[in-house]
């Protein structure tokens, strides 16, 4: 019998190899950095804190991929595409749920008010307007200290300047203190006698991170200051602390962990959303934070932009 027709003696053609390969083990790439961002190291640019940063902005990639899979009509890597949504959901899927229980005893500002900004006027109008019990400002030009002392001085009747930095309060202030955490002062702590008891508060501004072509993400000095804060809050002998400020970094970067794994965040905790604060004109990251220990946050929230390029944070307490 002729088989020479025969398909079924046909020899085997090459094997088809399955669409989106490469997609799929970039999607599961991207799910497995995303679930370890704590282990991605800083020796080489501080890539690991520069990932952190940026962290919410990694869910990006999941239409993207999705959309290349569906141009390479993979399934396989449209399935993979799943592995970072859920990774995502799992890191911020709380964090889009609002959570304010409103009430509190005690609301609190923290705003840097930019030392570029050319409106401090109406600047420190505004933030006398949202009606806050204590003010924590930042980035204080020297010659725009009077503008925010005489609009603030009706509501405000205790206040403290140190350098750059100052606090506002309706409670009187005592035990006013630099916090060396830099060369220049960058950080400053007060008692504040409020009804409910004193409360230690503290206003910082960590030192500034830069990104370069060659050196990458420089966090050193940063991190230095990070250091200096974190031991000055270890030795707070008041079981009551608020600390606010411009920490130039985000929750999720673990080179800040000695500063903020011992004080519970307003924003996760009672805010709506990621509640990004800079840059003010499409905020991207939320470097501005108020964070507490031995209090419990009711609500969470940004204000509206004022003169400066970050956003003012609020925060509803109780003591």
């Amino acid at each position: 019998m002729d088989t020479a027709d025969d398909p079924e003696t046909e020899a085997p053609g090459p094997a088809v190899r399955p669409r989106g390969r490469v997609l799929t083990a970039a999607a599961l790439l991207w799910a497995g950095l995303m679930a370890l961002h704590d282990l991605i190291p800083n020796a080489i640019g501080n890539l690991g804190s520069l990932f952190q940063t940026l962290l919410p902005w990694t869910g990006i990639a999941v239409p993207v991929l999705l959309g290349l899979a569906a141009v390479r009509r993979s399934r396989t890597a449209a399935v993979a595409a799943l592995a970072p949504a859920a990774v995502w959901a799992v890191l911020f899927g709380g964090e889009l749920t609002g959570k304010g229980a409103g009430g509190g005893d005690l609301t609190v500002i923290s705003h840097n008010v930019d030392e570029g900004n050319r409106d401090p006027a109406g600047t420190v109008r505004a933030l006398a307007a949202a009606d806050a019990d204590v003010l924590a400002l930042e980035e204080l030009p020297a010659d725009s200290v009077g503008v925010y002392e005489r609009a603030l001085a009706g509501s405000y009747p205790h206040h403290a300047v140190r350098g750059g930095v100052g606090i506002w309060s309706r409670y009187p202030l005592r035990d006013v203190a630099e916090v060396p955490i830099l060369p220049w002062t960058r950080a400053i702590r007060a008692t504040a006698d409020t009804p409910r008891g004193p409360v230690a508060l503290y206003a910082a501004h960590l030192a500034s991170v830069r990104v370069h072509p060659a050196a990458g993400f420089t966090t050193g000095r940063r991190n230095a200051s990070a250091r200096s804060l974190a031991a000055a809050l270890r030795a707070e002998p008041l079981p009551r602390v608020v600390l606010m400020g411009d920490f130039n970094g985000t929750s999720r970067d673990t080179a800040l962990a000695p500063v903020f794994s011992a004080f519970r965040s307003a924003q996760r905790e009672a805010g709506d959303g990621f509640g990004f604060t800079w840059p003010a004109a499409f905020p991207m990251v939320r470097i501005d934070d108020i964070r507490v220990k031995g209090i419990t946050p009711r609500s969470s929230w940004t204000l509206p932009a004022t003169g400066s390029d970050h956003l003012p944070v609020a925060a509803s307490l109780s003591l």
